[in-house]
């Protein structure tokens, strides 16, 4: 029997957990939900996800939602993908930062910069869509990846994050984030997540 259930909508946040998975080599089930047809607000979902919201998991019989919390838990169990620094090691606070800044400053930013927000910047904890960008801009001037040398689970989110925003056209040219970008995306598991989910949405139609 399968331990790891992802509770999955095809081309939502839910994408970057399913890439996630994929690259911790984890062997898992999909349980597709249609957000147009309302299964996310149906009794089982909701049992799993009160907030009716995708990604989750089932894991162990244990559910969790938050793709950010998703990510922190699975590196935990599956440590040997080499996904997050180890336990002891200083690049650990940044895994954490990472993972915090997606929800907590990046998402916050760029819907109020798609949806036209009008916030003073000292009165919400995100500051605002510019700052954000250049946080991120700033650290990968230095570093192929947000955590030195090599890939890690925030790349996912946070470069997850990016691409779709530049794949709507929110976010500018850069030269520090394209090829970033491109990198992260060229991944076998970021490909095979989308061709999942291109099969999915196909399979359903």
């Amino acid at each position: 029997m399968t331990e790891l259930t992802l509770w999955h909508s095809t081309r939502t946040r839910s994408t970057g957990a399913l890439w996630l998975i994929e690259e911790l080599g984890a062997d898992y089930e999909i349980k597709l939900l249609s957000t147009q047809a309302g299964d996310t607000r149906k009794p089982e979902f909701l049992k799993v996800n009160p907030a009716g919201k995708v990604p989750a998991i089932t894991h162990k019989g244990r559910h969790l939602a938050e793709l950010a919390a998703i990510s922190l838990y699975l590196c935990d169990v599956y440590p040997d993908a080499g996904l997050a620094p180890a336990f002891g090691d200083p690049m650990r606070a940044e895994h954490y930062f990472w993972h915090v800044f997606r929800p907590g400053v990046l998402e916050p930013a760029m819907i109020a910069k798609t949806q036209g927000w009008i916030a003073e910047r000292g009165m919400v904890g995100w500051g605002d869509f510019e700052n954000a960008i250049e946080r991120v801009e700033l650290v990968l001037r230095d570093r192929p990846y947000l955590l030195g040398d090599d890939f890690s689970a925030s790349d996912i989110l946070v470069g997850g994050a990016l691409g779709w925003l530049k794949h709507f056209g929110v976010l500018d040219d850069s030269d520090v984030l394209d090829p970033y970008i491109a990198r992260i995306h060229d991944r076998p598991a970021a490909k095979k997540a989308m061709e999942i989910d291109a099969k999915l949405e196909e399979s359903a139609s």
